[in-house]
């Protein structure tokens, strides 16, 4: 839901769509990803989603802090 505020804002008739519809796109996008990665080993779907989700978690805590 954090992205998708940040794209579309605090209007929660889009918002909880939205971030349904991003959450399994993010999803599906981290599984093709997990699966490229390295051709016959398959990395879990999880380390690729938290290396996707570890920057922006990052970004969202330092921009809270700077006013």
């Amino acid at each position: 839901p954090h992205i998708v505020r940040m794209l579309i804002g605090n209007d929660y008739r889009f918002l909880i769509p939205y971030s349904a519809l991003f959450g399994a796109l993010l999803l599906l996008a981290s599984d093709c990803i997990a699966k490229l990665i390295l051709e016959p080993v398959i990395v879990p779907v999880g380390i690729v989603t938290s290396l996707l989700g570890a920057p922006l978690f990052f970004y969202l805590l330092i921009a809270r802090r700077t006013p």
